[in-house]
């Protein structure tokens, strides 16, 4: 059995969505994607909630999260992010580790780092962090 291609430009709906949004440019889709995101506990043992593109996350030390691995590499290291921690107090600082002063390892094409404390100094309890780039 030989593999194919399908191509197209525009994604259109069958009718089922109602509105004006009802066909979208495949450009638009593909580079306005979140190419991952992920969800993780930091308090205790650091553990994946639920996740795309993420295979693994380490940590490393109070507040820090370094390195959360990518399952697919990103093409270059100026991907962007947004870093949301949900803790039970009031958060006193969450960042990507490379916009840090001093920070601990590096935004990669691989992986990236999170710092998130809540304001008694303790690890952020739950984390969701979701990445826009382009995949290699």
């Amino acid at each position: 059995m030989a593999n194919g291609t399908i191509a197209f430009d525009t994604l259109q709906t069958s009718g089922q969505i109602t509105g004006t949004a009802k066909s979208v440019d495949t450009d638009y889709v593909v580079n306005g994607s979140a190419k991952s995101w992920v969800n993780f506990t930091q308090v205790s043992t650091q553990t994946i909630r639920s996740s795309v593109n993420i295979s693994s996350l380490t940590d490393a030390g109070t507040g820090q999260t370094f390195p959360i691995s990518f399952t697919s590499a990103m093409a270059d290291s100026d991907f962007v992010g947004s870093f949301y921690a949900n803790t039970n107090a009031s958060t006193a600082y969450t960042a990507f580790s490379n916009q840090f002063a001093g920070g601990f390892g590096s935004k990669s094409t691989s992986s990236f780092g999170t710092y998130s404390y809540n304001t008694s100094g303790t690890d952020g309890e739950i984390n969701d962090v979701i990445i826009l780039g382009d995949l290699a």
